[in-house]
């Protein structure tokens, strides 16, 4: 996997000026092993409930990312250890995530890349509300399912095809 965010953005500002390709604001931090990572858009619409998040990263990921609008929650975390484990196992090449996350040393010590707002200790509700592959905004940028999502040291960009 070979690309720059920065590249993606000096090559393409045709595609920055008409909105098919759009830079996250750098809210998030990185945790993970894999600092570079892309693929193409799993969306998920939850708050403060990740039920639907580790239904979603029990299936084959495919080297998709799953991006997840959770409402810039920060009293709660979407995704832990054992879901970061779930998703390395099942193929995701990585999670971005609206909201918080926890066990970030666990998060750390897998082969993942995972963006979010920050971390805290408190786990989410369990009750399964929420949507999956539905238009979200995260941060004030659209995102579609099978939007393309590349992350790097730079930061976050979402482009309507396949750059790079």
């Amino acid at each position: 996997m070979t690309f720059a965010t920065t590249d993606l953005c000096d090559d393409h500002p045709e595609l920055l000026e008409d909105g098919r390709l759009a830079v996250l604001p750098p809210l998030f931090r990185h945790y993970g092993q894999q600092v570079r990572f892309c693929g193409s858009v799993t969306t998920l619409k939850v708050f403060e409930d990740n039920a639907l998040v580790r239904a979603t990263l029990e299936a084959p990921g495919n080297g998709n990312v799953l991006v997840i609008d959770g409402g810039a929650s920060l009293r709660r975390a979407l995704v832990g250890g054992q879901l970061a484990l779930l998703a390395q196992n099942n193929g995701w090449s990585g999670i971005v995530v609206d909201g918080c996350v926890r066990d970030s040393d666990e998060i750390n010590a897998c082969a993942i890349g995972v963006r979010a707002l920050g971390t805290h200790p408190r786990k989410s509700s369990k009750l399964g509300a929420g949507e999956r592959n539905v238009r979200i905004c995260v941060s004030g940028v659209a995102v579609q399912p099978g939007d393309w999502l590349y992350a790097d040291a730079d930061g976050i960009v979402v482009a309507q095809q396949k750059l790079a």
